[in-house]
């Protein structure tokens, strides 16, 4: 018996069964401007051999590169524990905990890591299963304004440039209508968020530590919102920063959400992301994605159980708070063997990095680059350099990458860079860097 096919009758075969004449007929949907009529200019295929040789040529052609980007990600060391323990078959190739009687050990971990995120936050309850920070901001909005059945919110501008499109984009599509908030001094002007409530205003959206790097007066803003009970949303993407300040939950914050990626997860290539979400108890039966819960089965035995399932592939619909899927368990039992990992040195950890932050922005004024705002900040600040571009293009060819061009972001910040510290680097770094810097610019 032959297993060697003939290609082309195949397809003529596979045509000919669902009734078209040829291959094109397929793509009739598409605009015709709009497809490739070229082919794809790829070369040969390689051999597995040729392909690893290749590969081994181009890693020699790679750098070290010193970098303090931030923005949003944020690169902390992680323990060899973690990247071990996660490899771990039974997690690694887990998928959503359907049947909790089989999937005790991935419904642990969720259980563990709402429990971790609800003590850093201050709140009652946490979910899972949120994307990454960005959507987890725009689920909260919408929670909030079909819970206040409200049609308007009032975002910061501090908030992270991204987590704003996002919002806009769900908003778009639900018939809202955003409101922003103009900072002061990196921060949120409290009293132009006072003059942008009105009747319809059913959410508040703030960062902490905003995009610039300059930490919130939460509870200002919170107290601003308590006479007309206005919910605040308040955004963290940056969880380290919570072993050193007080929780948004402390200062009055309805909703804390944002991005869990600085709890054991590496920075790769933009993901994949951590989001989460956590709220005060009155929210819990409104919230998207998941929770898991802890009881006792027929026996007496310690068991966890998903509840409280409100997306809509569990029940009808049209009573679905959210269609939010992907379990991100993997990412999430990361966060928890690493908060099980660093514990109470949670708080050394966040002083290390504002410690080393701190010491970068001593070393900038000192060369003549001043930071651009005297807003307390964490582990991430924004420093004004003339000709910033064109500065960090001369670094980058040394293998520095100093940080975020705010000139891409606003046009009345084309010479600010946003600059972070992490553990991760050292004093000789930031002198390094700083030195480098003086060079070009004195």
């Amino acid at each position: 018996m032959s297993f060697v096919s003939n290609n082309k009758t195949d397809e003529k075969d596979m045509l000919k069964r669902i009734g078209v004449n040829n291959i094109e007929a397929l793509f009739a949907d598409i605009p015709e401007d709009i497809r490739s009529t070229g082919g794809l200019g790829l070369p040969e295929a390689l051999s597995e051999i040729e392909a690893e040789k290749l590969l081994r040529l181009m890693e020699k052609e790679n750098r070290p590169r010193l970098s303090f980007l931030g923005g949003g990600v944020y690169p902390h060391y992680i323990p060899a524990a973690v990247d071990q323990l996660t490899l771990r078959s039974e997690f690694y190739t887990a998928y959503t905990p359907y049947q909790p009687e089989v999937s005790q050990g991935t419904l642990t971990a969720i259980f563990e890591f709402q429990t971790m995120i609800c003590r850093l936050t201050g709140m009652d309850v946490a979910n899972a299963s949120m994307y990454d920070g960005a959507t987890a901001a725009a689920e909260a909005v919408l929670m909030c304004l079909g819970m206040k059945k409200k049609r308007r919110v009032v975002i910061s501008h501090a908030l992270h440039p991204h987590y704003r499109e996002v919002i806009k984009t769900y908003a778009w599509a639900n018939d809202i209508t955003p409101a922003w908030a103009e900072c002061a001094g990196g921060v949120t002007d409290v009293a132009a968020v006072r003059a942008l409530l009105d009747d319809d205003t059913g959410a508040v959206v703030i960062q902490t530590p905003g995009f610039f790097g300059c930490i919130e007066d939460v509870a200002a803003i919170s107290a601003c919102l308590s006479e007309k009970k206005i919910p605040l949303i308040v955004v963290v993407n940056e969880m380290v920063s919570l072993g050193l300040l007080k929780s948004p939950g402390q200062l009055g914050a309805d909703i804390v959400c944002g991005e869990a990626q600085s709890l054991g997860n590496p920075v790769g290539f933009g993901g994949p992301l951590l989001g989460f979400m956590a709220a005060k108890k009155a929210y819990m039966r409104k919230m998207p994605g998941r929770f898991v819960g802890k009881t006792l089965d027929a026996d007496g035995n310690t068991a966890y159980v998903l509840t409280l399932q409100t997306r809509e592939q569990h029940i009808r619909r049209e009573k679905a708070t959210s269609n939010i899927c992907t379990n991100e368990g993997l990412c999430a039992l990361r966060a928890v063997i690493y908060l099980s990992m660093v514990g109470n040195r949670l708080r050394d950890l966040a002083r290390l990095n504002h410690s080393l932050a701190a010491y970068m922005k001593k070393e900038f004024s000192r060369i003549g680059c001043e930071p651009l705002y005297e807003s307390p900040c964490f582990n991430e600040f924004t420093v004004k350099i003339k000709n910033a571009k064109s500065v960090l293009e001369k670094l980058s060819q040394q293998g520095i990458v100093l940080g975020l061009d705010l000139g891409d972001y606003q046009e009345n910040l084309t010479d600010a860079v946003l600059v972070c510290c992490t553990e991760e680097k050292t004093k000789q770094d930031i002198d390094a860097a700083v030195a480098a810097v003086k060079a070009i610019t004195v």
